[in-house]
């Protein structure tokens, strides 16, 4: 764990831009999209806003959001700096100002190419952290650390601790999702087919009363959950984020690769392993021409306060990934079926 001053960019970027109602323009040298009015990035690594994988919970009286970070550039470097992805922690007390508060650099032998795409949950008083192996290719996995904090994680010694198995896949895992249901862990992942073009979902349990290792996990089902069907899901499914309503799994998913547009989409199940998709189109898209996240609306992460308020976390740009930044909407419900809130007091403005 990296404690570090955070970057005053992102603030002053905001400030700047909302006074001056330039968006990013500025910054990227084009013409000036529209912006959302909730938004947070990180400028430490290449000196412009770059942010993604949202994951939030609330721990220890604060919001916590763990999120990727990209390779340092050279002239942003420390020494030492780690040569590939890394985890960065930020805190809020108001799930809008938010401010960086620690990273997570590689400390394994399986995570020295990088590290990324957190997801966390809270069980039990600690913070259980899941995230991948980056750099790898099909040799990346799910690796697993816990926290009496948020902050200061102890890493499991058998890390990675999951990868898939079967001839449908490649045996890569990335984007993980825990979801704690029917005292069991359910670990979403995505991985690709054999010859590494689809994207696609499967997911493994592991009893919840016993310690998590290698050998916990049983893989369910003899295929992928999810692949590909739709014309805007392209060539990829990826990035599940899960919630409960009543009976029912609702999830929250990305189809299309990264500035494919890569766009939001929700499924349904109610035995975690077979899944209906909600919508035919996307719940969230990608923005119009000219906005913050006309290259992408993606990488979802929902998160439900303790009020029972839900609100959907998600990564865009407006340069195909020259920045990232990260927002949020408001979640409403009728049952299991969910929409946006355009008039959130948390989140007035629905990018």
């Amino acid at each position: 764990m990296h404690k570090l001053p955070a970057s005053p960019w992102p603030g002053l970027f905001q400030k700047a831009f909302a006074v001056l109602g330039l968006g990013f323009g500025l910054f990227i040298g084009s013409a000036a999209p529209a912006y959302p009015n909730f938004w947070f990035s990180d400028s430490s690594r290449l000196g412009r806003p770059f942010a993604k994988d949202p994951s939030v919970i609330r721990f220890g009286g604060r919001y916590l959001m763990y999120f990727s970070l990209p390779p340092f550039a050279p002239e942003q470097a420390p020494a030492p700096a780690p040569r590939g992805w890394s985890v960065g922690i930020a805190e809020s007390p108001d799930l809008r100002q938010w401010r960086k508060v620690a990273e997570l650099w590689p400390e394994q032998e399986c995570d020295q190419n990088g590290l990324c795409a957190p997801a966390a949950r809270v069980w039990e008083g600690r913070v259980h952290l899941f995230y991948q192996t980056y750099g790898n290719g099909p040799r990346d996995a799910l690796c697993y650390a816990v926290s009496r904090d948020g902050i200061h994680f102890q890493r499991h010694p058998e890390n990675p601790i999951f990868r898939p198995t079967g001839d449908w896949n490649n045996g890569r895992a990335i984007d993980a999702e825990p979801l704690i249901w029917r005292n069991q862990w359910w670990l979403y992942f995505a991985t690709r087919d054999p010859f590494g073009r689809t994207q696609m979902l499967g997911v493994a349990t592991a009893d919840l009363r016993r310690p998590i290792s290698r050998t916990s996990w049983k893989q369910q089902g003899s295929g992928p959950l999810l692949r590909p069907e739709l014309p805007w899901e392209t060539r990829c499914i990826e990035a599940p984020s899960i919630i409960i309503r009543g009976e029912t799994l609702v999830m929250f998913y990305a189809g299309g690769y990264n500035n494919d547009p890569q766009q939001i989409g929700v499924a349904v199940s109610q035995d975690g392993v077979h899944w209906q998709r909600r919508f035919t189109e996307p719940f969230l898209p990608h923005g119009r021409s000219g906005t913050w996240n006309e290259s992408e609306s993606g990488h979802p992460g929902i998160f439900e306060d303790d009020d029972g308020r839900t609100y959907l976390f998600f990564q865009g740009n407006p340069d195909r990934g020259r920045t990232w930044i990260l927002s949020a909407v408001e979640v409403g419900w009728d049952k299991e079926v969910p929409r946006l809130l355009r008039h959130s007091t948390k989140f007035p403005q629905v990018p």
